[in-house]
């Protein structure tokens, strides 16, 4: 970079955030986009690094310090052509991912006590910034083939998937069943985390790409999988992971107890006006709301329950604050927003009462010994139980991936837990069991980040160029 001292002189700034007051009475995006003397100024305080660990921390492994470098400079096409190469969503990933526990966590500016390069908001405007200057991904070299395949899932590991194939010429046909691309970037993801404007633009990059779009088709049911088979040379499953996690104690199905993904989508569809005429909306004003884990869906959750004015937002989680899985800078954003958060409880029961309020019963536990994943046990405190009376309770548990309907009679191997079995090694990268289908993302790893499943939706597409005779 032009002066290796930069980093001691600026800061570390990741944008300005809206003030808590201002931004919980609003769905929309709390940090705003870094201007370009900013961007720039961030960029020059990466050390460029011989072996750059943010890179290797990236789930897709951008070329983090060479596009910082790019930005410094004032090429901005140019590294939104290299920010593409590794990355099919990079305007999405800046917004939405945990760059605290990867890219920016690495960071050795970080690891010295210096705060991060803000690499999270500086992937945000390049792509953002070059989309307004008129950047569209470069197809004049393009020779498109007679090939096509069927992507099913139009979220992170389908659109992935669909860009790296019509890059090389095979001609993807996206099916979804909801109303608009995205998957849960659109549906599952508040618009204060990421506005669905950015969605949207993202379909429109790609449809001039080649990529087509067949929405509000549920594959199963609207159109068989055996048309599919038939209709494509090969097929992509991407379907995500969406049955929720349940709590196993009485009073889980009671009236007023709700599941995080149903309250997450009924939110968006009624901002985008597509909410079903027989789903009744719902909203949490003047309610006292409770909200039951620890991840980022969690917080998702608790934060659109402020947005719509409820009165109390309680959020009971059963480890401490060290040991929660969700992002650093989710839990603080809820925190300054009002959330109430009761760590270190694990709930026994819910209890319908007269009036049609809820009683949530709370056992205190304290911390035991690791799991077998490395995660100390909550273990319940004798004699700690409390009750907490409130309107709502929101189950944020987390995801699971289903087997497919179709899976058997296709000869799809799945595993007990319901996850597709696809391999990222072998001849063709996560092809299935059977050799025309290939599946990635969510619905083979599990419940996980965006950039995950966008890696491996590219992975996928590359394994189905080999088979397909293409590379």
């Amino acid at each position: 970079m032009s002066d290796v001292f930069q980093f001691m002189k600026l800061s570390r700034n990741p944008g300005d955030k809206v003030e808590p007051s201002v931004r919980k009475i609003e769905f929309k995006e709390i940090y705003r986009p870094l201007h370009a003397v900013d961007a720039a100024d961030q960029a020059g305080r990466c050390l460029s690094c011989g072996n750059p660990y943010c890179e290797w921390e990236c789930p897709v492994h951008n070329y983090i310090p060479n596009w910082l470098r790019l930005v410094e400079e004032g090429r901005l096409f140019e590294a939104a052509e290299l920010s593409h190469q590794t990355n099919s969503l990079p305007e999405i990933c800046g917004r939405v991912c945990p760059q605290d526990r990867l890219c920016e966590g690495a960071c050795t500016l970080n690891q010295g006590g210096f705060g991060a390069v803000s690499i999270g908001s500086i992937e945000k405007h390049i792509t953002d910034e070059a989309f307004k200057a008129g950047w569209r991904p470069d197809m004049s070299k393009v020779v498109w083939t007679d090939k096509t395949v069927g992507v099913i899932g139009a979220g992170p590991a389908g659109l992935a998937c669909a860009d790296i194939l019509a890059r090389n010429g095979v001609k993807p046909v996206v099916y979804d069943r909801y109303e608009e691309i995205g998957g849960l970037l659109t549906f599952g993801i508040p618009e204060f985390k990421l506005e669905k404007s950015v969605v949207r633009r993202r379909r429109e990059i790609l449809e001039g790409m080649g990529v087509e779009f067949v929405l509000g088709c549920d594959v199963g049911k609207d159109v068989s999988f055996d048309k599919l088979m038939s209709r494509h040379d090969a097929v992509f499953m991407g379907m995500g992971a969406y049955k929720a996690m349940r709590g196993g104690f009485p009073g889980e199905d009671s009236k007023g107890v709700l599941q995080a993904l149903p309250y997450l989508i009924n939110n968006v569809r009624q901002h985008l006006g597509t909410l079903p005429s027989e789903e009744a909306p719902i909203n949490m004003a003047g309610k006292r709301v409770m909200v039951l884990g620890g991840g980022d869906t969690a917080m998702d959750c608790n934060r659109t329950a402020i947005r719509q004015g409820a009165r109390r937002v309680m959020c009971a989680y059963r480890r401490d604050e060290a040991n929660m899985p969700g992002s650093r800078r989710e839990v603080d954003n809820a925190r300054e927003e009002g959330v109430e958060f009761l760590w270190n409880r694990q709930p026994m029961s819910i209890e319908p009462m007269i009036g049609g309020t809820l009683a949530v019963k709370l056992a205190g536990t304290r911390l035991g010994q690791p799991d077998a994943r490395g995660r100390r046990n909550a273990e319940i405190v004798p004699g700690s139980e409390e009750i907490i009376e409130c309107d709502h309770v929101i189950i944020a548990f987390g995801f699971q991936a289903e087997a497919a309907s179709w899976a058997e009679k296709q000869g799809i191997a799945t595993a007990a837990n319901g996850r597709t079995l696809a391999a990222a090694s072998g001849e063709y990268k996560y092809q299935t069991s059977n050799p025309k289908v290939f599946a990635g993302g969510d619905m083979v790893r599990g419940a996980d980040l965006v950039v995950r499943a966008v890696f491996e939706g590219r992975q996928a597409a590359e394994g189905m160029l080999g088979y397909l005779g293409v590379w």
